[in-house]
């Protein structure tokens, strides 16, 4: 008796499994990533020995963190569903350079953060969890205390001192001394092959899988293609992501993706989506990107050049919960690569730098993680959200519904950033009727009736469902149940009797 119970509850477990993606994902691409953005000093202390000189009260100073704190918070950043991290430069910096980009020395990391052997360790204990590593590499300038800007023989090695007035000049913008920063002369055959080998020489020192480089429209294009194609050479996969100066209104992100640069930050068109997701009622039609390399650009709501989009959202007097979930959710189900900056799981806030690049604080904000832990398994898991194609079929108001498709497999998304429930009636021109949408976030099903899917949402909700064919009443589950309970019936029956029976003897 005992037996069968157990191969019918086994039998359940089977006929009651959940929905899953039928299509495979082949080798992973970059566009399948989801990247946690860190900027070292202030997110995790893993070693106090080398807190030199850390004043973590000071905001322009160092304040603690390290690569250990990193190594030291791996698992955390991998179960929230994060499968690679962006670091903020690790190189030899100036005094008080806690963001890295005041850079000493190209061949050494920071006394501050740690040593190369940690450097080294980060990069194995990433890549035993199957996350990959980026790291921010600085081209446009150093330090003023780096030793070049005081040897002989090396004024040609920078462009004259100028500030730079006007953003849109590409010219003043490459030549021009940004923050004050002596300028690098990339067009100095000696100084372009200075950077090419410090990029090679890390690669092959801590096996990093991409660079980010900050104030990339800062430095001439012929640069960066002779730049990607030697670091490209260097590692299979390598991965080039552009960080443009927010001060510039426009980059043409193709002009540098044609350069061999995998991926752009854009500024411009972040800007419109914080204006749509930082309060509701918003239409997100001019947020959409037009790029057709959209799929490997990335997406992103602020960074630690910009203000915390927690802040926009509490200047609207919104619920940062609430607008969080919604923004992720569009970030992580659009053509794109989500970059989070750390913090974000607790919906840090801060204004311009260096508010913006507050400590951590891992206290638990355990709805918004766990959110953001379940939209990153389904990124993972559906092949149609991070490689299928993009369709909006409903933009009213806040009120969002869009199609993805790859190889047969259908995602439809449907986001509520508005006040109120919404309804949205599709027809069967949109997705194919006869079928019915299975929802893998709230457990939401909406079934085909009449050619047609009319998909109902709460305020602040979102629903990411799988097109799947349409389902009746499960009768052998529904049996399978009747007669367990049955036979566990009949199994109490006879313990009673047999206990009856003993008692009588």
């Amino acid at each position: 008796m005992k037996k069968i119970i157990v191969l019918l509850i086994f039998a359940l477990l089977f006929t009651s499994a959940p929905v899953s993606a039928k299509v495979e994902k082949e080798q992973r691409l970059w566009q399948d990533e989801t990247v946690y953005s860190i900027m070292v000093d202030r997110f995790n202390d893993g070693d106090i020995t080398n807190d030199h000189g850390v004043n973590s009260k000071d905001p322009v100073n160092y304040n603690g963190g390290d690569l250990q704190g990193v190594i030291d918070k791996l698992d955390y950043i991998k179960d929230m569903g994060f499968t690679a991290i962006k670091l903020s430069p690790v190189f030899d910096n100036a005094d008080n350079g806690y963001h890295g980009y005041w850079v000493k020395d190209f061949y050494k990391v920071d006394e501050h953060f740690g040593s190369l052997n940690t450097m080294e360790k980060l990069v194995k204990e990433a890549h035993k969890r199957k996350m990959k590593v980026i790291i921010d590499f600085v081209a446009n300038n150093v330090a003023k205390s780096h030793p070049w800007t005081r040897a002989s023989g090396k004024q040609d090695w920078f462009h004259k001192e100028k500030a730079i007035v006007d953003w849109n000049n590409q010219k003043e913008v490459e030549d021009g001394w940004v923050d004050g920063l002596p300028d690098l002369n990339q067009g100095n055959p000696e100084v372009k092959q200075y950077l090419i080998d410090a990029a090679k020489w890390w690669i092959h020192k801590t096996d990093i899988d991409g660079y980010s480089l900050p104030e990339i429209n800062a430095v001439p294009l012929s640069f960066w293609s002779d730049f990607s194609k030697a670091v490209k050479q260097e590692k299979k996969g390598f991965y080039l992501v552009g960080m443009s100066t927010p001060e510039t209104s426009t980059v043409n992100t193709g002009t540098y993706e044609n350069a061999g640069i995998t991926s752009m930050f854009d500024y411009h068109q972040i800007n419109q989506t914080r204006l749509v997701f930082a309060t509701t009622d918003q239409s997100v039609g001019l947020a959409l990107s037009e790029d057709k390399n959209a799929e490997i650009n990335v997406n992103f709501f602020d960074n630690e050049y910009t203000t915390r989009f927690t802040r926009d959202i509490v200047e609207q007097r919104q619920f940062p919960g609430a607008r969080w979930k919604t923004a992720l959710t569009y970030a992580y189900t659009t053509p794109g690569i989500p970059f989070v900056y750390y913090g974000t799981e607790i919906a840090l806030t801060g204004g311009p730098i260096p508010d913006n690049r507050r400590q951590m604080n891992f206290r638990a904000e355990k709805d918004l993680i766990e959110y953001m832990t379940k939209i990153g398994e389904l990124r993972d898991q559906l092949p149609s959200l991070t490689r299928g194609s993009m369709e909006m079929l409903y933009d009213q108001k806040g009120m969002m519904v869009y199609k993805r498709v790859y190889k047969g497999e259908t995602s439809i998304i449907a986001i509520n950033n508005t006040k109120k429930s919404q309804k949205v009636t599709l027809t069967s021109e949109q997705v194919e009727g006869n079928k019915e949408l299975r929802g893998l976030l709230a457990g939401d099903l909406v079934r085909s009736y009449k050619g047609k899917y009319n998909i109902i949402i709460d305020r602040d909700n979102s629903e990411i469902y799988v097109l799947a064919e349409k389902t009746g009443l499960n009768v052998t589950f529904i049996s399978a149940i009747a007669i367990a309970a049955l036979l566990v019936l009949i199994f109490l029956l006879l313990i009673i009797r047999r206990s009856k029976r003993g008692q009588i003897n």
